[in-house]
């Protein structure tokens, strides 16, 4: 049973160290809107989102201020679209995106999440059409947030989806060119998505759902990164239980805030995501924790064992302080998103490389990233199923979330502003991946993947 006084210590964390809950998604199933006229389903999505969720802003609101914690973000993810769009054409895909788009201006909410498409073994027509969509659905919609799985540790690599994608984030980053791009921020390739994830752009209701539930995200790098501090030169042992009570707090803001969404707007409580999310905010940074553990900089060697360190910890003490623990849970390392990792690019301490290898020990991948305008389809590429590997070899999530930025090359910056921030344009390796990349097929599952 929770007790309010469990949490007052938390008073100054919210006051002096950036502590939030930063997301409460609902996840809507669409499954019962399904239909081959594209009017019928766009009607029949409108309708079963903004019935279900009419509530979430004023309830997310009144939690906020009954108990003093800042509600960043009130969001909803849906079924993936593919799954229930039936025959409809990508000019259809594109009506359901607007649909979207529509209902989330008539909730007041800030994002949402589900126009996706679920390819790790081979595509439907269905989710074809849908892909094909993805460039125009995004930019000529704010709200909506696209994610493609093009891989899973039990199915393998979809190398063929991965050559698509590599086109479609061309495409959305030159339609959306006046804009910075930004149509690439709202799009994620994914290998074991999950299902239950409350943060965007990567947001779905995976089938396995209920037909409505209330997922929540919380964060607090800026109270880690106090904690860490005030430890003072204690050895790494000590320093990991003291990130383990720190995440145990936070978290359990998250589950209270979380049972009392659920309550109110009687729906069934899903999971806490206890991931780390940063944001360009001053003290709020992921890459300034890792530096408060002892590194000069973010990016520099030891980086990666920092941050496996700090991932682990925050899980641990997540997990004790919540029944259900699902989503992404850890700490996340968007670049654009997180002031340190930005100075830590601009100083060349941080390269492409760099991140690749501490996506292996955090929680999702390479995310929110500026490559240079002109990088080419097939080098796009590579970097997502360079990605994308290391997630089905460790039987985790990662994604990739780069924007190539027209007209921008390295050492420009790009500007996305509020919570997405800017990003310095990162250097990539010339040398094309072309052939690889052409020969297709599929990537077979890893051997370990045979556990039945």
């Amino acid at each position: 049973m929770l007790n309010v006084s469990d949490i007052l210590e938390t008073i100054n964390m919210i006051r002096e160290e950036n502590l939030d809950i930063r997301t409460i998604t609902m996840g809507i199933s669409l499954l019962d809107c399904v239909s081959d006229d594209e009017n019928v389903l766009c009607d029949r999505i409108y309708d079963k989102i903004t019935k279900s969720a009419e509530n979430l802003v004023s309830v997310g609101c009144d939690i906020e201020k009954q108990y003093g914690v800042p509600i960043v973000n009130k969001r909803v993810s849906v079924t993936p679209v593919s799954l229930v769009g039936g025959r409809i054409s990508s000019d259809g895909y594109v009506k359901v995106a607007k649909a979207l788009q529509r209902a989330a201006e008539t909730l007041g909410i800030n994002f949402i999440g589900g126009f996706s498409a679920l390819v790790h073994k081979g595509m439907t027509p269905a989710d074809r059409n849908l892909i094909n969509a993805i460039p125009q659905a995004l930019c000529e919609t704010e709200l909506v947030c696209s994610s493609v799985n093009v891989a899973s540790t039990k199915a393998g690599i979809n190398m063929d989806a991965i050559s698509v994608m590599g086109d479609v984030i061309k495409e959305t980053a030159y339609i959306t060119r006046d804009r910075g791009s930004i149509g690439c921020a709202k799009l994620v390739v994914f290998a074991n998505a999950a299902e239950d994830n409350p943060f965007m752009a990567g947001a779905f209701h995976g089938v396995g759902e209920p037909d409505r539930v209330i997922n929540v995200g919380v964060s607090g790098p800026g109270v880690v990164s106090s904690a860490i501090a005030r430890a003072g030169d204690c050895d790494l042992s000590e320093l990991a239980d003291i990130i383990k009570k720190t995440a145990f707090k936070i978290t359990r803001v998250g589950q209270l805030v979380a049972h009392e969404a659920a309550s109110r707007l009687n729906t069934p409580f899903g999971i806490i995501d206890l991931s780390l999310a940063p944001t360009p905010a001053v003290g709020d940074s992921v890459a300034h924790i890792l530096e408060n553990m002892g590194l000069e900089i973010c990016g520099t060697h030891g980086t990666t064992a920092a941050l496996a360190m700090l991932n682990d910890a925050v899980k641990k003490g997540g997990v004790m302080a919540s029944s259900h623990v699902g989503g992404l849970s850890g700490a996340f390392i968007p670049v654009s998103e997180d002031a340190g990792m930005i100075n830590a690019v601009q100083q060349g301490a941080l390269s492409i490389e760099k991140l690749e290898a501490m996506t292996a020990v955090c929680s999702v991948g390479l995310d929110m990233i500026a490559i240079p305008g002109d990088t080419s389809k097939d080098v796009i590429c590579g970097i997502i199923a360079d990605e994308i590997s290391i997630g089905v070899a460790n039987t985790k999530t990662t994604a990739v979330r780069v924007i190539p930025a027209y007209g921008k090359t390295v050492g420009d910056d790009v500007n996305f502003g509020g919570l997405l921030g800017h990003a310095p344009v990162i250097a990539l390796r010339d040398a094309s991946p072309a052939k690889f990349i052409a020969r297709g097929g599929r990537i077979p599952a890893p051997i370990h993947s045979l556990k039945n």
